[in-house]
């Protein structure tokens, strides 16, 4: 068993025993199991998923770090949503206003990297919401 704990700088969103976790890192996502190896990872924005007796659940996360250390997974992140605390419809409009933003932007991809963060925070929401 994986003890999972997920805080954001609002609350802790969860504190469980579950068996595995999927995690969007910045190189890519990740699973882990008993016994991984330590890791530190920044995350990505994207969906993170966990296993406990055979259910999946799933929730969008963005922006901070992944710790595994000792059959422990420590997510401190900015964002952390299940499906049902979504608003569709807000995901949509900041989706249009960020993709309208990046066909505008003059500067380097580099520069823009905020935008592109946004970007895929809501492109997770949409998909984390339509699977409801």
């Amino acid at each position: 068993m994986l003890n999972l704990e997920i805080v954001t700088p609002e609350k802790k969103v969860l504190s469980h025993p579950v068996d595995a976790v999927t995690v969007p890192t910045a190189g890519g996502e990740v699973g882990i199991l008993q016994d991984h190896a330590p890791l530190i990872s920044s995350l990505k924005a994207g969906i993170l998923s966990f296993s406990k007796a055979g259910t999946v659940e799933r929730m969008v996360i963005a922006g901070g770090f992944v710790e595994v250390s000792q059959n422990n997974v420590s997510i401190l992140a900015d964002i952390a949503e299940t499906a049902a605390e979504i608003d569709v419809e807000k995901a949509q409009v900041e989706r249009a206003a960020v993709e309208k933003e990046l066909n505008s932007f003059k500067g380097s991809y580099e520069e823009s990297e905020a935008e592109r963060e946004r970007l895929e925070t809501a492109n997770a929401r949409l998909l984390l919401s339509s699977a409801k």
